[in-house]
């Protein structure tokens, strides 16, 4: 009984964690919908464009490029700057999960 007890503990600690990590880039994911549309679906044509579905090694190398000041941008080079590379993983791992 004692194994079974922790094995249920320990399945629910590790849903728990990736439920909270999923909050978490929900929040952070909030910082970019105001230019890139909600969960990354961008609404104009020719505006902005969408984060939803880009592959995770494409958004990360996207993302360090506007950091180094590599690609240019009138704003993404601060915004990219407030992002740990871990935060950048998650918002990664966020947007390559949504659907366009």
């Amino acid at each position: 009984m004692k194994i079974k007890l922790v094995a249920i503990s320990a399945t629910f600690l590790a849903l728990a964690a990736g439920a909270a990590q999923g909050q978490e880039a929900r929040y952070m994911a909030a910082v970019c919908a105001n230019c890139h549309g909600t969960d990354g679906k961008a609404t104009s044509t020719g505006g902005m464009p969408g984060l939803a579905g880009l592959s995770r090694p494409y958004f990360i190398e996207q993302m360090n490029a506007f950091k180094a000041g590599k690609r240019q941008a009138t704003i993404m080079h601060q915004i990219s700057k407030g992002f740990s590379d871990e935060q950048i993983s998650v918002l990664a791992d966020y947007f390559s999960a949504q659907k366009k």
